[in-house]
Formats: C-alpha cells, sequence, structure tokens
C-alpha cells in the first residue's frame, strides 16, 4: 500500500506515522527538565528587554504587573489594593505617577511601602505627576525592585523541587514545551520551542501568581519626565 502511494505522488519517498516532534523546533524539546531550565534562564538572562505582566503574590498581598524591563531600568504599571500608579526608572532615578486617591490613602501594614496619608490639596497637586522617589526613601528599594530585571527574574525563573518535563502547547501562539517542578507544587514554566528558548508563561509555587514574559529583545525608549510632567519634593516623599 505505501509502494503504490509512494509511486503515484511524485516527491513521495516514504510513508511513516513516526513524525519527529522536534522537526521545525530549536530542538529543546530533547532535552532533560534541568537543562531546558537552564538554558532558558540563559537566554532570559542574555536577553536586553523583555515585558513581564500578570499577577505576583508576596506576603500575602496581590501584585498586578505590566513593566517592560532592560538593564538602564524599566517603566509600567503596578497595581496593589486596587490602585494603579506608573513607574519609571532610568538609570538610579526612580519616579512614581498616581492620581490624587493614591496619595490620600495610608498604606495599609505589610503592602508595598508608600508615604502617608497625604492632604487633599497636596493630593491635588500630584495628580497624574510624577514625583521623583528619594534613594533614601522607605520605599525606595521596593518599588525600584518592580523595575529591576535582573532582580525579578532572580526570583521568578527558578523552579522548585524534582524537576520533569511536561506537555507540549502554545503561548500566545508560540509552541511551547511546559517544565515543572514537584508535578507542579514547585512552579511550571513553558519555555519556547522556536527560536532562543525564552520562558514565556510562568505559574509560581504556591499559588503566588501567573506571569507573561513575552517582547523578548524589543527596545524601549527610557527617559525622565520632563519639568513640566514632575512635582518636585526634595530629599523626601510628600506625606501629611
Amino acid at each position: 500500500m505505501c509502494a503504490g502511494l509512494v509511486a503515484g505522488v511524485t516527491g513521495l519517498t516514504g510513508c511513516s506515522s513516526d513524525e519527529d516532534p522536534d522537526a521545525g523546533t530549536n530542538g529543546i524539546g530533547k532535552l532533560s527538565a534541568a537543562k531546558i531550565q537552564s538554558k532558558s534562564r540563559a537566554a532570559a538572562d542574555a536577553a536586553p528587554a523583555v515585558r513581564l505582566a500578570g499577577t505576583l503574590v508576596s506576603k500575602g498581598h496581590t501584585y498586578k504587573l505590566d513593566m517592560r524591563l532592560k538593564e538602564e531600568g524599566g517603566t509600567g504599571s503596578v497595581t496593589s489594593k486596587g490602585e494603579t500608579f506608573q513607574l519609571l526608572r532610568v538609570g538610579k532615578e526612580l519616579f512614581l505617577k498616581a492620581d490624587s486617591a493614591f496619595w490620600t490613602h495610608e498604606d495599609a501594614k505589610g503592602g508595598a511601602e508608600k508615604p502617608g496619608k497625604t492632604d487633599d490639596a497636596a493630593a491635588a497637586k500630584l495628580d497624574g505627576k510624577f514625583v521623583k522617589v528619594p534613594a533614601g526613601d522607605a520605599a525606595y528599594k521596593q518599588l525600584s525592585g518592580f523595575t529591576d530585571k535582573d532582580l525579578l527574574l532572580d526570583g521568578m525563573l527558578t523552579l522548585h523541587g524534582k524537576l520533569a518535563t511536561g506537555d507540549r502547547g502554545t503561548t500566545d501562539g508560540n509552541p511551547t514545551i511546559e517544565i515543572n517542578g514537584d508535578e507542579g507544587a514547585g512552579g511550571t514554566l513553558d519555555v519556547s520551542l522556536e527560536g532562543k528558548p525564552y520562558p514565556l508563561r510562568l505559574e509560581r509555587a504556591g499559588d503566588t501568581g501567573t506571569l507573561r514574559l513575552s517582547d523578548w529583545g524589543q527596545d524601549f525608549t527610557l527617559a525622565e519626565p520632563d519639568k513640566d510632567e514632575m512635582v518636585d519634593y526634595g530629599e523626601q516623599l510628600p506625606t501629611s
């Protein structure tokens, strides 16, 4: 039967049901889970830029992130406790922009660091304006962490427990292979089977968030706000 089909179709040289699932891929599907994780991490570290979006749970609080990151800094939005603010870091200079409601609510214990309650008049001046976060302010370390590519990836891309490969699938249209730790309890990572083996989707261990990583290597502009976009509060963020 096979010979008859070959004879009847020009260019067909054989019949087989054993198609190679790695044909046309970057080949990482043939590797062990540990090697896939290693290569994925190396690709991520070497990439000059990435977009990271999704949810992150830390110390019982949920943050929604949509950040573009590179070595020189980052820009994007963070939502915490129903309040959204914009972050921009250029080198060591960190800027925060939010509406007046952000500045008139006191920080709750255990949440993201932010200034204390500000009176309505001061908050109105801050509405929609960038405020420089002084390096010595208590909020600087935590807020700048959301803009730090290396710091964020260091804490996210390592799976915990015994590693194993999972199913093949697609993430945002890209063919992927899953690797997981402790059958998913230690997190799962979908790694691209096309081009460089970038991590594309992460489910963090312990139900602590799901993140998508995209726009790998796509540069973007970072620039400090214009003076008319800023309110200068000197060496301390505004408080009541």
